[in-house]
């Protein structure tokens, strides 16, 4: 049934607009809300998620923030079934760097000084626990932190022999992003939430907010006496017809995906991450065509690490993602995705100095090959914005620049806590506009942005 007034309107269906609907639901007893979304549920930004997760972070407001959301994420994955699928593989952070004092304190800085919670392992003997198809609830915490190359070898034997350390996040491993949507989804419904496809036209502020719709059926107005933007990659554009238009920018970034018939990726690799800056190899004749073009110049420059790598689905399967998120430049949401059919290629150079086994795919990518992407929606300090806005009633969740779906389950809690006055956790205050007043904690994240930290 679609109502003409609710309580909470929450214009954007994905992952994060559907866990404030859920936890609205769960959390404080919401009945009349409904979910506004010109496209099927999950089909934009949701659908393209790596559905990878990780507390992984140099500040400590974001591991707790990740450290909940995963909390939250368990609790659904046990209430449902394990319908989550999770794994708790970690996430493996390679350098070719010898003990790099900078990640080590970054490490503790994010995880504090809790004994046992950073552990060393300089020798190949010892007490470190290799990556296992555990369950998630058997896994350690904290990291381990590879400091021999015996060791590494021996436990990554694909990785590049130069790779000198290893960090190996414990918390962190895949989900399926769709099945955790689909579990709120029905929690919704099941309490009287709808979702209503329909474009937002326009909004008139007030008590009640009245949102233009068009659909299908054609226009009709929609009342909500609160309101939440949650509408990723359009967040700007909804806020600017609420009159409180965010500080975010959208950037494009894209994946492949493959069959990996040839074995290059072990099926037991936790996601990993080469975090050193690449130089990629191009012969005489390439590498001049590219320094001649200035829009491919930047190729044959020093680039950015990053390059992420894990294998897809069952233990038993074949297929392995890639990842490189080394585009900066925004993009228009309107406008044609900004594909790059060079991409693929350059990506498979890249990672193939990890993995060299991937070097067989240069130009050979099997029939079949996906290559995909979406936007990271982000603030300049590329942190949520979650909470209340400069609009009485209006609250917004979103900026979740490549974390959305491991974010979503605490993004949601937290709106909804926001939009109930309900109390928070401590560092929910700094994940919202207000952390722009705050002249220290902005002087510290741009010290974080630039190394200074």
């Amino acid at each position: 049934m679609q109502l003409d007034h609710v309580d909470v309107a929450i214009i954007g269906a994905g992952n994060v607009g559907i866990a404030v609907a859920y936890y609205l639901v769960k959390q404080h007893g919401a009945q009349r809300i409904t979910l506004v979304d010109p496209r099927d549920p999950m089909s934009l930004t949701s659908a393209q998620s790596g559905e990878n997760y990780r507390n992984w972070w140099s500040h400590p407001t974001m591991t707790a923030f990740t450290d909940h959301s995963i909390s939250l994420m368990e609790a659904l994955d046990r209430e449902s079934g394990g319908r989550l699928n999770m794994t708790r593989g970690g996430y493996v952070l390679a350098t070719r760097r010898q003990r790099p004092q900078d990640l080590i304190d970054n490490l503790y800085r994010g995880y504090g000084r809790e004994p046992g919670l950073i552990r060393f392992h300089e020798a190949a003997a010892g007490d470190y626990r290799p990556p296992q198809r555990t369950p998630w609830s058997q896994a350690p915490l904290g990291v381990d932190v590879l400091l021999d190359q015996g060791l590494i070898r021996t436990t990554f034997p694909t990785l590049d022999p130069e790779i000198r350390t290893v960090l190996h996040v414990r918390r962190a491993g895949s989900i399926s992003a769709q099945q955790m949507g689909q579990v709120m989804l029905e929690a919704i419904r099941a309490a009287g939430g709808s979702v209503r496809r329909a474009k937002v036209r326009g909004i008139s502020a007030g008590a009640p907010f009245r949102l233009e719709l068009q659909s299908d059926q054609g226009t009709a107005t929609l009342k909500a006496d609160r309101i939440v933007n949650a509408a990723g990659p359009y967040l700007r554009d909804i806020g600017r017809m609420l009159g409180d238009e965010p500080p975010v920018h959208n950037v494009y970034q894209q994946k492949i995906s493959f069959e990996d018939r040839l074995g290059a990726i072990p099926r037991t690799l936790p996601f990993t991450i080469d975090l050193d800056p690449q130089q990629l190899a191009w012969d005489d004749g390439d590498r001049e065509l590219l320094e001649a073009n200035p829009a491919t110049r930047f190729l044959t420059e020093p680039m950015p690490g990053g390059i992420h790598c894990r294998p897809e689905g069952a233990v038993n399967g074949a297929w392995v993602k890639l990842g490189w998120a080394y585009n900066k430049a925004s993009s228009d949401v309107f406008a044609e995705p900004p594909m790059d059919p060079h991409y693929p290629d350059i990506l498979l150079r890249g990672a193939s100095r990890t993995h060299a086994g991937l070097k067989a795919y240069i130009g050979r990518l099997p029939r079949g090959m996906h290559h995909y992407g979406g936007y990271y929606t982000m603030t300049p300090e590329n942190w949520p914005l979650i909470g209340r806005t400069n609009v009485p009633g209006a609250f917004i969740a979103g900026a979740l620049s490549g974390f959305g779906s491991m974010a979503a389950c605490a993004t949601g809690a937290l709106c909804a806590a926001w939009i109930n006055g309900a109390p928070i956790p401590d560092y929910a205050r700094a994940l919202s506009g207000d952390r722009h007043a705050d002249a220290r904690l902005m002087q510290e994240l741009v010290a974080l942005d630039k190394g200074a930290l």
